[in-house]
């Protein structure tokens, strides 16, 4: 487990499923950890479960204002800014003839100008240490279409685009930008009925990975992580 105990990092949507488990897994290596989501309860719950060196933000992703907010408070409250994970998502599924405009719309600023907005705000702050991380929730649809996933699909496609072109822009200023893209994970995302999530991948597991990735050396940038289930139910 990497020692994080001089650093600051950023969650959003980190109060529930994956983002809750890389909150936990990063304050445990160490690092004071604000958590930004929507609702105002679950974010002071997920303070006060994580204790001393949490910090709860009410932030939605799709608002500009709101994502400025949450890095001012991570800076103003911690004194520095190290690692920022882009969490916060929603799944979003139907055919394009039947899907309403403001469904389209919640996906595309949830998945893709969430991303933009808090990256924007806090680059200012993550250069400054010299050694960062933007790390990115992706998934797998970001790179298989499916039907009924045209409104996710393409705020998952355009995700990966985004992290790559961000990603050439700023590691030479000390900030690598990684995308972990993860097939079926047991958190219900998207399905009210997920049935038995034996066979996924858990939540814990990504933190995982987001611990491994802080643990690499400088001069490595694993820039795009793909996390399928070992042993999906046969077809």
């Amino acid at each position: 487990m990497p020692d994080l105990a001089d650093q600051v990092a950023v969650v959003t949507g980190g109060t529930k499923g994956i983002g809750r488990a890389i909150a936990e897994a990063l304050h445990g290596a160490g690092a004071r950890v604000v958590v930004g989501a929507r609702t105002e309860s679950d974010v002071r719950a997920a303070e006060r479960d994580l204790g001393d060196g949490a910090l709860g933000v009410v932030c939605d992703v799709r608002v500009q204002e709101d994502c400025e907010r949450l890095m001012a408070e991570a800076k103003n409250t911690f004194g520095r800014l190290d690692i920022l994970v882009n969490n916060a998502g929603v799944g979003v599924f139907g055919e394009v003839e039947s899907l309403e405009p403001e469904d389209w719309r919640t996906a595309i600023e949830t998945n893709l100008n969430g991303p933009y907005y808090c990256a924007h705000a806090a680059l200012p702050h993550l250069k400054e240490g010299g050694d960062a991380w933007i790390i990115n929730i992706g998934s797998l649809a970001g790179k298989n279409a499916f039907p009924r996933g045209a409104a996710y699909n393409a705020s998952k496609f355009g995700l990966i685009g985004f992290s790559e072109a961000l990603m050439q822009e700023v590691r030479h200023d000390g900030v690598r930008v990684t995308t972990i893209m993860p097939g079926s994970v047991a958190t219900g995302f998207g399905h009210p009925n997920p049935g038995s999530d034996d066979w996924k991948v858990h939540p814990d597991d990504i933190a995982r990975i987001v611990l491994d990735l802080l643990e690499f050396p400088y001069r490595a940038l694993p820039s795009r992580i793909e996390v399928r289930p070992s042993r999906p139910p046969k077809k």
